[in-house]
Protein backbone atom coordinates (compact mmCIF):
# COMPACT_ATOMS: atom_id res chain seq x y z
CA UNK A 1 0.00 0.00 0.00
CA UNK A 2 1.22 3.36 -0.88
CA UNK A 3 2.01 5.89 1.37
CA UNK A 4 -0.68 9.02 1.31
CA UNK A 5 -0.63 12.14 2.69
CA UNK A 6 -3.98 14.17 3.72
CA UNK A 7 -5.23 17.49 4.33
CA UNK A 8 -8.03 18.51 7.06
CA UNK A 9 -10.38 21.49 6.36
CA UNK A 10 -13.08 22.96 8.27
CA UNK A 11 -16.60 23.37 7.77
CA UNK A 12 -20.11 24.11 9.04
CA UNK A 13 -23.04 22.75 8.16
CA UNK A 14 -26.69 23.98 8.95
CA UNK A 15 -29.93 22.20 8.94
CA UNK A 16 -33.62 22.36 10.03
CA UNK A 17 -34.13 19.06 10.12
CA UNK A 18 -31.49 17.75 12.21
CA UNK A 19 -28.03 16.99 12.96
CA UNK A 20 -27.42 14.46 10.32
CA UNK A 21 -28.70 16.50 7.62
CA UNK A 22 -26.40 19.58 8.54
CA UNK A 23 -23.65 16.79 8.35
CA UNK A 24 -24.41 15.53 4.60
CA UNK A 25 -25.31 19.02 3.66
CA UNK A 26 -21.32 20.23 4.75
CA UNK A 27 -20.47 17.07 2.85
CA UNK A 28 -22.60 17.33 -0.38
CA UNK A 29 -21.31 20.85 -0.80
CA UNK A 30 -17.24 19.91 -0.23
CA UNK A 31 -18.01 17.31 -2.65
CA UNK A 32 -18.55 19.50 -4.96
CA UNK A 33 -14.57 21.20 -5.09
CA UNK A 34 -13.02 18.46 -2.95
CA UNK A 35 -11.69 15.31 -4.83
CA UNK A 36 -10.50 12.05 -2.55
CA UNK A 37 -12.41 12.75 0.82
CA UNK A 38 -12.15 10.05 3.19
CA UNK A 39 -13.12 10.54 6.68
CA UNK A 40 -15.39 13.04 8.70
CA UNK A 41 -14.94 14.38 12.27
CA UNK A 42 -17.39 16.01 14.44
CA UNK A 43 -16.18 18.96 16.17
CA UNK A 44 -18.74 21.13 17.60
CA UNK A 45 -22.58 20.51 17.26
CA UNK A 46 -24.58 23.52 18.38
CA UNK A 47 -28.08 25.20 17.07
CA UNK A 48 -30.12 28.26 16.63
CA UNK A 49 -33.42 28.25 19.50
CA UNK A 50 -36.20 30.63 18.14
CA UNK A 51 -39.73 31.03 20.08
CA UNK A 52 -38.43 28.08 22.60
CA UNK A 53 -37.89 25.78 20.00
CA UNK A 54 -34.83 24.45 17.80
CA UNK A 55 -34.71 26.30 14.64
CA UNK A 56 -31.50 25.20 12.98
CA UNK A 57 -28.94 22.73 13.85
CA UNK A 58 -25.08 24.06 12.85
CA UNK A 59 -22.47 21.09 13.14
CA UNK A 60 -18.62 21.54 12.56
CA UNK A 61 -16.86 19.17 10.62
CA UNK A 62 -13.27 18.42 10.03
CA UNK A 63 -13.28 16.80 6.43
CA UNK A 64 -10.02 14.77 5.77
CA UNK A 65 -8.71 13.91 1.78
CA UNK A 66 -5.79 12.37 0.34
CA UNK A 67 -3.79 15.05 -2.07
CA UNK A 68 -3.31 13.60 -5.30
CA UNK A 69 0.39 12.73 -6.55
Amino acid sequence: MPDHIYKKIELTGSSTVGIQEAIENAISKAAQTIQDMRWFEVVETRGHISDGKVAHWQVTIKIGFSLSE
